[in-house]
């Protein structure tokens, strides 16, 4: 973004936490980690493990629970970033990237890693 600058070239970041999209969709998403998993060699799926597998996918079907389905969040931030005389460096989107993902920002990491 700041690199860009010298050129005259504004860059926002969009930071959108977890919205309902084709990206985020659990089914085929977990489809497409056991695929990888089957093609791994024998000797890092033992390292992980399978149930850190199977624990990383449950924990995807919770987060799931909680995804935005309201994309107009993010599109309106987008056009105030393209149209804006002063477009903001950086816009958060949704509950989560506002009251959980900046404040974490700010923690020692540490302290982030923990939680």
């Amino acid at each position: 973004r700041l690199e860009m600058r010298n050129f005259g070239v504004k860059v926002s970041v969009i930071e959108p936490g977890y919205f309902k999209t084709m990206i985020t969709n659990v089914q085929d998403l977990e489809r497409n980690f056991f695929s990888v998993w089957e093609k791994l060699p024998e000797e890092t799926r033992t390292s992980y493990g399978e149930d850190y597998l199977k624990q990383f996918v449950a924990s995807l079907k919770v987060m799931e629970k909680g995804y935005n389905t309201d994309l107009s969040l993010v599109t309106n931030c987008m056009e105030h970033a393209l149209t804006s005389v002063h477009p903001r460096a950086r816009y958060a989107v949704g509950w989560d990237a506002k009251l959980l993902y900046i404040p974490l920002s700010y923690l020692p990491s540490a302290l982030t890693d923990t939680l």
